[in-house]
């Protein structure tokens, strides 16, 4: 019975560390996958333990036998099971709050969602004090005994750790992920019933996993998400992604959904948005041609907008796109026409593989911002220089950001450390969004290189009309001020704090919706 006491710490340990993996994802499809987020669940699954560790030592205390154990297990195998069914409706509800972004539902649904897991967390963590207490016969190896245990159930959480979020979550989804691991738990746990009490026992819980079957059936095809004009969901190791349908565009939306990250339509190229803004980067420099640009880079690929709107614009020319989500890849070519034959994709972390490759680039358009999610390490001295050099002598760099009114903290920040690499910055703030794009030349150049380009372009009727709106657009919101602030290196990017500041200082003080 002991060996099998410690198979179920192992057990015990595997599925506390899945389920606050799982958690994190269940939250984070709704109110996103920032710090915020990830410290108030992983905060109060600690307190969460530390109540179980407390109650698990008293109990063990008054009833040390194995029955007692698999009974507490059992319960929370059974609690867990039910945990996303039960937050179901409220992460809906919270959903279409988020959209409309009304704080007060979304305040009480995170803290409902929550607080849904103070049962089955801490029935977990009683069985770690059970089993010390069930396995020391001899007072002189409690020491070895205790951690010995310990030991084994935090291999089991290294073990949990990884299987959701690399295996189950991908293949299977959230809700079958917690639905699966309960199961496994709730196994061992009447598997121990009925080694340490009989058959009988045994039978007196065999209606916890039938229930959670029914109910696994019944919920079946229920969508995580329910928003009007929704067309497919599915879930990454990275990303919960949505497609929805809006008029004649379809749209890109990730996690809480507060932002378009591509957006397609058969009809038009033109969303004035900061996709088109890439287009006119290069045109900074005296006497431009789109007869010039030969190669592009985008860092931050998604769905394939930007890449689809320079193929127009600049032919068939070479274009790189990185993208560390391959499912949000297979969804751009399956929902957002992502099947341009010049499109070389490349999966992995943006900033690794730009450093690998073996070309320089006209055009480097980084996309991979998003508050309150932005990549440190793309944000650093360190990442601008090996922008830099894979850029040709009369490239330019490009970065989608944000700021929200009155807050351009990030934006000096970014404009501050890239001034320190690139001789020239330039700013468009685009019109009705939060989005501003910042630009780079690797040469100096002037505002007034822009104005000639105009001018000249918007001659030539050989010049694609996106092109030519873009940059009307661009020169008409274009400023060179920023205020010099922090240069952001790899040592020290303080990106997390500006952002999850910024954001919330606009949501609480009721800002709309920010886009892109």
């Amino acid at each position: 019975m002991k060996r099998y006491i410690l198979f179920t710490v192992f057990i015990s340990g595997m599925t506390t560390l899945a389920a606050e993996l799982a958690a994190g994802r269940l939250i984070g499809n709704v109110f996103g996958t920032s710090n915020i987020v990830w410290a108030s669940i992983i905060g109060l699954i600690l307190i969460y333990l530390t109540f179980g560790y407390f109650l698990g030592g008293k109990w063990a205390d008054s009833n040390p036998t194995a029955v007692a154990m698999y009974r507490v297990l059992a319960w929370g195998a059974f609690t867990l099971g039910l945990v996303p069914y039960v937050a179901g409706p409220v992460l809906r509800s919270a959903a279409n709050a988020f959209d409309a972004l009304n704080i007060g539902i979304l305040g009480a649904s995170f803290i409902a969602v929550l607080i849904l897991f103070i049962v089955p967390i801490t029935l977990l963590g009683t069985i770690s004090p059970f089993a010390i207490r069930l396995s020391v016969d001899d007072t002189s190896r409690a020491g070895q005994v205790s951690g010995q245990i310990y030991a084994i159930s935090t291999l089991g959480s290294f073990i949990g750790t990884f299987l959701p979020t690399l295996v189950f979550i991908p293949a299977i989804g959230t809700t079958r992920t917690f639905l699966l691991f309960s199961l496994v738990l709730l196994f061992v746990a009447l598997a121990g019933l009925g080694k340490s009490a009989g058959r009988k026992e045994t039978l007196k819980y065999l209606w916890m996993p039938v229930l959670l079957a029914v109910i696994a059936i019944v919920a079946a095809n229920q969508a995580v998400k329910n928003n009007l004009g929704q067309i497919y969901e599915t879930e990454s190791a990275y990303n919960y992604i949505q497609v929805k349908q809006q008029g004649e565009f379809t749209l890109l939306r990730l996690n809480e959904g507060q932002g378009v990250h591509s957006i397609y339509s058969p009809n038009t190229l033109q969303y004035d948005g900061p996709w088109d803004q890439v287009l006119a980067g290069p045109y900074f420099y005296a006497d431009k041609n789109p007869s010039d640009i030969k190669r592009v880079a985008i860092v931050g690929l998604a769905a394939g907008t930007t890449a689809r709107q320079l193929t127009a614009v600049y032919g068939d020319i070479p274009i790189d796109g990185y993208e560390l989500d391959p499912e949000i890849v297979r969804v751009g070519r399956e929902y957002f026409g992502m099947t341009m034959p010049n499109l070389n994709v490349i999966i992995g972390d943006g900033r690794l593989n730009l450093e690998r490759s073996e070309h320089k680039y006209d055009i480097i358009s980084v996309d991979a911002y998003r508050p309150p999610y932005i990549p440190p390490h793309m944000t650093t001295q360190e990442f601008f220089r090996i922008a830099a050099s894979h850029l040709t002598d009369g490239g330019v760099l490009t970065i989608n950001s944000a700021s929200v009114p009155g807050d351009r903290r990030l934006i000096n920040g970014l404009a501050t450390t890239m001034a320190t690499v690139f001789p020239s910055i330039y700013m468009v703030d685009i019109p009705g969004s939060l989005n501003t794009v910042i630009f780079a030349t690797k040469q100096p150049t002037q505002p007034e290189n822009f104005a000639a380009n105009l001018m000249k372009l918007s001659a030539d009727p050989n010049v694609h009309p996106l092109l030519i709106h873009t940059m009307q657009v661009t020169f008409s919101n274009l400023r060179t001020d920023y205020e010099t602030t922090t240069i952001f290196t790899d040592d020290h990017a303080p990106i997390e704090w500006i952002v999850n500041d910024m954001v919330l200082r606009f949501i609480i003080g009721g800002g709309t919706e920010y886009l892109q």
